[in-house]
């Protein structure tokens, strides 16, 4: 989808020990069997008295971007709004995106028994601390009414019927492409691939010595991994198949480390990432032509590169493949074993899993004003878009051609995710022939799910 000149952006807006587990060592990620195990005496890192802390990456800044700055006002104007009526404080405490996201500092504080008493999480995270005994049981402070409104939203969240922790957002990838770039190319709207060929044909026509044709994420991590697995996805790949036996050996498996590995070799795709990851400046700067993310970016466009044109396309499929895209977004959780996971619990429901019309229009206004996301809860959706949250070109294209054919982020724990990971990179980026890295990673996840007792990975 092209960006039309008369739309206007939306505003932006024996188990192993605690330690081990949690961090996800390499020895097991080589296929060691572990167990999990519940973690004792997790307070809450640093708090005292009735102030509990609630760790995220949403940190106050200057930045140029200023989407950004508003998703931390939101954070702030949330704990005011709280203190003002609870006796029990809350606290934000702001870790760095790339500590929280790809570090061991949120999984180490938890082993250390130094856990936050309130968190975010990634979908891909999740059995991490459920099965770590870290999430509380947010089920009892909720309305069935509100459970319902949610819907599929919570899947990757419930076990046995309990909901752990609430999604803030739904976020689908697409193709991301500059149309200045595809135009100087000879390219017209008429040829946005459809296909994994198109596709690399348009990548190739699109790069220049300062200008990547095509992008895909080259740092290994949960991000990555959410990042990849759709193009598995479409040619019919799984890591597990639904009755939990390892499916990962496939030729979809294959293909899709041989696609991203096809667009370094070739030159097509770059070996480290443009502006060192920030998509739209790599954009406005020229260093790239087409970049697979999130919806988020149509909020940091519309902050940040207001007058820059991009466009948006459905990620491509393989022969005979079905389109898949793949569906993130982070949560609010409380620690089981924090300070006070009562109130810690009765927060994340106030915020973001109430009835009451001031949570509902807290996720609104995340959604679609100080970010550009879809709202997980149904409410929340029809609120927004009747209000106009998905009028503009982009957002509108997210929520009715691109998340439907969403999957959600897959939960599996640290060694089956780091086994996907070791194949990803040991094809894209060290060169090893894709059949060997699927069946390594496949014969690593069955070692380990063979002896793996903790909820289930689907």
């Amino acid at each position: 989808m092209l960006q039309d000149d008369n739309d206007v952006a939306p505003t932006p807006s024996p188990a192993p020990s605690r330690r081990r587990f949690l961090t996800g060592a390499a020895g097991a990620a080589a296929g060691l069997a572990a167990a999990p195990a519940l973690l004792t005496g997790c307070g809450s890192a640093g708090a005292s008295g009735d102030t509990l802390q609630f760790w995220n990456f949403y940190a106050p800044s200057n930045s140029p971007d200023p989407a950004a700055n508003r998703q931390s006002q939101w954070f702030v104007e949330l704990i005011d709004t709280w203190n003002a009526t609870h006796s029990v404080q809350i606290e934000l405490v702001f870790v760095p995106q790339g500590t929280y996201r790809g570090g061991a500092k949120l999984p180490s504080a938890f082993a250390a028994g130094d856990g936050p008493d309130i968190f975010l999480l990634s979908p891909g995270d999740f059995l991490r601390y459920y099965n770590g005994g870290v999430l509380a049981d947010l089920t009892p402070h909720m309305a069935a009414e509100a459970i319902a409104d949610y819907g599929s939203a919570l899947e990757s969240r419930t076990v046995d019927g309990k909901v752990y922790a609430l999604p803030m957002e739904i976020e689908p990838l697409a193709m991301f492409y500059d149309v200045a770039a595809w135009e100087s190319a000879g390219l017209s709207e008429g040829d946005i691939p459809t296909t994994w060929d198109e596709m690399l044909d348009a990548g190739d026509k699109l790069r220049t010595g300062t200008r990547a044709g095509l992008v895909f994420d080259t740092p290994p991590g949960y991000y990555q991994n959410f990042t990849w697995y759709p193009w598995m996805w479409q040619g019919g790949g799984e890591v597990l198949a639904a009755d939990g036996s390892v499916a990962f050996d496939s030729a979809a498996t294959r293909q899709a480390l041989r696609l991203w590995q096809q667009a370094v070799e070739s030159g097509i795709a770059p070996r480290t990432l443009p502006a060192a990851g920030d998509a739209v400046s790599a954009f406005a700067a020229g260093n790239v032509a087409m970049w697979q993310q999130g919806i988020w970016q149509v909020a940091s466009f519309g902050a940040y590169a207001p007058d820059f044109r991009y466009g948006i396309f459905k990620l491509p499929v393989p022969p005979g493949g079905e389109y898949t895209t793949a569906l993130g977004g982070w949560s609010f959780c409380a620690n089981a074993q924090g300070r006070n996971a009562e109130a810690a619990a009765e927060f994340c429901v106030w915020a973001l899993g109430s009835t009451k019309e001031d949570s509902i229009e807290r996720m609104v206004t995340w959604c679609t004003d100080v970010k550009t996301d879809i709202a997980p809860r149904a409410s929340a959706l029809e609120l927004g878009a009747a209000r106009g949250g998905y009028d503009f070109w982009a957002m509108k294209a997210f929520r009715d051609d691109i998340a439907p054919g969403g999957r959600a982020e897959p939960r599996y724990p640290p060694v089956v995710y780091k086994a996907v990971s070791d194949a990803i990179q040991g094809t894209m980026l060290a060169g090893r022939d894709p059949a060997d890295e699927a069946e390594r990673a496949a014969r690593a996840i069955d070692a380990y799910t063979r002896s793996y007792e903790g909820a289930s990975m689907i």
